[in-house]
């Protein structure tokens, strides 16, 4: 029974008054109360069964990357007691929430709900590390998308940034971390229940301890400029933006992803998928997300294709009906049947990141009041804050600056050179480390560690938040002994330390063997060699005959100059020869 409308933002972006004050403005379509303290909306839908999800605001982003994967634990640990079933369920952990939701008859969803709530006052904590098993097994077969890295760049290895990247938790994670998470963050103060029913069922027990509301967790930035650019694989150009939550941005991403299909594919033929979404991402910002694909032959058709469409739109150049027929697809989800049962997920994510919710009516009345000058304006919007993601070429052209491929400074300490490239160097400092390569210097400092893995051989990988990463190789490094390695695990916070598995040694890298240079003399040079001797003894012998010569006329009654002269010019070229064959080699030598 779930929808998209979410999507759409049903919702005033401008208004800041609490969600639940909203909910009024519901009246006749959904229905709302309180099931032991948390906050449920209710309304009827055809069929013998009913659905219901129950929202908790915790999320990806509410971890650090050392704890990464802690609320998909819980989920996974809440719902064990259920076991084997038939009946439709699931749990889903977001950035910004957590959802367990449950198809099925009345008696049914009590029966999960009940469970799922029993399950959080008293985790399984012997199936632990079971549970870490099943998720590092479920993460190794799910795939990332051409939009994985995207997050990263954006806002680095924390917050919004945390879904780009493995959940480092799952190794290190200690029962006594999942059971405080699940006991200040799955609590009754910050969830909301909504069911596909004309009532809240009986024999509901929702019972878990008191706590806060968590508002979603605030934004943080790796670009320092935007538009930005990055490099990514062949086959795909991805835009993400994030934008405020309203109506017309909502309009704005289904007349941009409209545009690239009818560009793109449509009339240009490059791509096969051209599309834009647009996703609420807390209470007051969203994200637009704007994708195409492209064979490799097309794919600078692609992005030019690409980047010209939204400089139309930003342009104003927009058709009145470009904007009518994004907005009556959007009124049209409207006739839904069973509108209040469908709408219920959207509402109650707005209640949960507290946004102040609109009615059917207020929604289509915004819709109806949307302009093309504000369809420009979002574009100019999406524009200003965009990073994009392009296959392996530069789009300065275009106007975006590069992302940031390095730190702006390195730090200061011991320094030990590659084995394997002598212009690369470890830097392992009191601030920090740092690997100094001709490129410029990629850094993590101590105070600004995401987290740092260890392993038992002394391996370590640092991860800074701003999403740059150094790893020390003891065996990689010269002179990184463990000494150093000693020093480098008492300066990183603790609460940033991710105990990683021993690795077998074949595992362990080993430097690369060098090629050898050939022996002075050798097989690379002797016919170099041969040839300077040659064209040298030439050059030599006529040299010779030349002095005689000159030494002849200059005794004669009457020199005859001219001959000289020109006995000499025939020795220049000789010495040229000479010379060319003598830097030929010793260039030779030095390859």
């Amino acid at each position: 029974m779930t929808t998209d409308l979410h999507k759409h933002d049903p919702v005033n972006s401008t208004d800041g008054a609490d969600s639940a004050d909203g909910l009024a403005a519901l009246d006749g379509l959904v229905a709302h109360t309180v099931v032991d303290g948390i906050p449920a909306l209710y309304a009827p839908a055809s069929g013998k069964e009913i659905t219901a999800g129950l929202f908790f605001r915790v999320g990806r982003a509410d971890e650090t990357l050392a704890t990464a994967g802690l609320t998909h634990l819980v989920e996974h640990l809440a719902l064990h007691r259920l076991g084997l079933s038939d009946l439709h369920y699931n749990g889903a952990t977001a950035n910004a929430y957590t959802l367990f939701h449950v198809t099925g008859r009345e008696e049914e969803v009590v029966e999960y709900l009940n469970g799922v709530c029993a399950g959080l006052r008293d985790l399984p904590m012997q199936r632990l590390e079971t549970e870490k098993e099943i998720l590092r097994t479920e993460a190794a077969g799910r795939g990332g998308g051409p939009q994985q890295q995207m997050p990263l760049w954006r806002y680095g290895a924390q917050g919004y940034g945390l879904s780009s990247y493995t959940e480092l938790g799952t190794w290190g994670l200690t029962p006594d971390q999942v059971r405080s998470w699940a006991e200040t963050r799955f609590t009754r103060d910050n969830a909301v229940l909504w069911i596909t029913s004309d009532r809240i069922p009986d024999g509901l027990d929702l019972t878990l301890p008191a706590g806060s509301r968590f508002p979603a967790p605030a934004a943080t930035s790796a670009l320092p400029v935007t538009p930005a650019y990055i490099s990514g694989d062949d086959g795909h150009v991805v835009l993400t933006s994030v934008l405020r939550r309203s109506t017309a941005a909502s309009v704005f991403a289904d007349v941009l992803g409209r545009a690239l299909f009818k560009d793109l594919r449509q009339e240009g033929g490059y791509s096969y998928s051209a599309e834009a979404d647009y996703s609420p991402r807390d209470a007051d910002f969203a994200t637009l997300t704007a994708y195409a694909d492209a064979l490799p032959q097309k794919q600078d058709a692609v992005v030019g294709g690409f980047v010209d469409t939204l400089a139309r739109l930003r342009a104003g150049r927009i058709e009145q009906a470009e904007l009518d027929s994004a907005r009556g697809k959007l009124l049209k989800m409207y006739d839904t049947p069973d509108l209040g049962a469908a709408t219920l997920p959207s509402y109650a994510l707005s209640l949960l990141l507290g946004h102040r919710i609109l009615s059917p009516e207020q929604h289509k009345a915004e819709l109806n009041a949307v302009t093309v000058q504000d369809l420009r304006a979002a574009a100019g919007e999406a524009w200003e804050n965009a990073l994009l993601q392009v296959p392996g070429r530069s789009v300065d052209w275009a106007g975006p600056t590069l992302a940031p491929q390095r730190s702006t400074t390195a730090v200061t300490g011991t320094r030990h050179q590659s084995l394997e490239d002598d212009d690369v160097t470890l830097v392992i400092g009191a601030e920090g480390v740092s690997l100094v390569t001709p490129r410029g210097p990629v850094t993590v400092r101590y105070d600004a560690c995401a987290a740092m893995t260890t392993r038992p051989d002394g391996s370590r990988a640092l991860t800074g938040h701003d999403g740059f990463s150094v790893t020390v190789e003891p065996t990689l490094f010269r002179g990184v002994t463990p000494e150093r390695i000693a020093a480098l695990d008492a300066a990183v916070p603790p609460q940033a330390k991710v105990p990683m598995p021993a690795r077998e040694p074949d595992r362990i890298p080993q430097p690369r063997k060098r090629a050898s240079a050939p022996p002075s003399g050798g097989r690379s040079t002797w016919g170099w060699t041969t040839a300077l001797w040659l064209v040298g003894l030439l050059a030599a012998v006529w040299g010779l005959l030349c002095a005689v010569i000159t030494a002849d006329e200059a005794s004669a009654a009457a020199p005859e100059w001219d001959a000289v002269a020109g006995v000499w010019i025939m020795e220049l070229p000789l010495v040229f020869a000479a010379w060319k064959v003598f830097t030929a080699r010793r260039t030779r030598r030095r390859s």
